[in-house]
């Protein structure tokens, strides 16, 4: 349930503005203060959060926590990600998964919170991933290689990032980098950040530092229209190193008798 409108109408009072000169500071109109203290409506996801700025507040305790004479403020972590998660639900009220295709990725820095631009985006559902949030995303490049460029990366959505895995892989959406894929070499650390590797050894690890990220996504899935090849014949030198091996294990165990 959002309180919202409880929180607007004393936040406004403890600063000692009417209506009007909320209005014009904020920029809109009076009569749409007077229709959000009201509950008669709600403020959009940007105009929330230029509200949340207003007042030095996330978005997440604008919108949730009863704001009041005892309220006090959760000390602010870059652990957590506490802006609300905006998605799409299909007519039985279950969350889609969107997809986020490469052509798109410039742009989702800029809309990954703003719900009209998430409900723009292709959706898609998947019968196995039916509980929690996910977003798939398209990779370009050779750096996760042997997962093919053009491969579409399913995630579900981190709330805390210190539960993240080390040696495990995430879709990364950072201020600087923009939607990464990459393997995480340690657990995320609120001075550091995260330290991203690629698979394709050509490439440096490298730090994002935890103020630049916005998003993290647990790779659950791939989907690639690239299908594998077969594994090669095996040659004269590698069925002659595979006897090799196989005599030096039996050689090891009769020694061991």
């Amino acid at each position: 349930m959002s309180n919202i409108a409880s929180n607007l109408k004393f936040l406004r009072k403890r600063k000692g503005l009417t209506q009007q000169q909320f209005a014009d500071v904020i920029e809109i109109k009076r009569a749409s203060v007077g229709a959000y203290e009201e509950d008669r409506a709600e403020p959009k996801y940007e105009l929330l959060k230029k509200i949340a700025e207003f007042y030095d507040l996330t978005m997440d305790e604008l919108a949730h926590d009863i704001i009041d004479e005892k309220w006090k403020p959760t000390p602010k972590s870059n652990a957590s990600n506490l802006r609300i998660l905006s998605v799409t639900v299909d007519g039985q009220q279950r969350e889609n998964i969107e997809l986020v295709p490469v052509k798109a990725s410039a742009g989702y820095l800029n809309g990954y919170g703003d719900p009209e631009y998430v409900a723009e985006l292709p959706k898609f559902s998947l019968p196995m991933f039916n509980q929690g949030s996910y977003r798939a995303f398209e990779i370009k490049g050779d750096s996760m290689l042997p997962l093919p460029s053009g491969s579409v990366i399913v995630g579900e959505y981190v709330e805390n990032w210190h539960d993240i895995k080390p040696n495990q892989t995430y879709v990364v959406v950072s201020k600087e980098e923009g939607v990464v894929y990459k393997r995480v070499a340690s657990k995320f650390k609120d001075d550091k950040g995260l330290k991203l590797l690629s698979d394709n050894k050509v490439y440096e690890p490298y730090w994002v530092p935890a103020q630049d990220i916005v998003e993290v996504w647990k790779a659950k899935a791939f989907i690639s229209t690239v299908l594998p090849e077969p594994s090669p014949e095996p040659t004269m030198e590698t069925l002659t190193a595979m006897m090799a091996q196989m005599q030096k294990t039996i050689n090891s165990v009769v020694d061991n008798k």
